[in-house]
């Protein structure tokens, strides 16, 4: 416990030296989904979101199911892919 104690305060020096991160945004991140087109029409799977991901350099992916509610703040980093009740993609955008 005592070790705890002490090495406490080095790991709170650790955390306010980096750079706080900005919401909403990663650096380096900005969504372009110029070339996301190719993707409508396939099914929403894990390997299709990450290869959505990497053609638009998203940071973040949010799938948006029928009926489901969507915050509006924008991010640019962040994707988001659109699908209909079969849970093929309809869309995607950036924000």
């Amino acid at each position: 416990m005592r070790r705890l104690a002490l090495l406490a305060p080095a790991l709170l020096v650790a955390c306010a030296a980096q750079q706080p991160p900005v919401h909403g945004e990663t650096p380096g991140r900005i969504c372009n989904a110029a070339e996301a087109n190719r993707f409508i029409g396939q099914p929403g799977t894990s390997e299709t979101g990450a290869a959505i991901l990497r053609a638009t350099n998203s940071a973040v992916l949010r799938w948006a199911p029928p009926g489901y509610m969507l915050t509006m703040d924008f991010s640019p980093s962040r994707v988001t892919v659109r699908l209909d009740a079969a849970y093929k993609i309809t869309a995607i955008n950036c924000g």
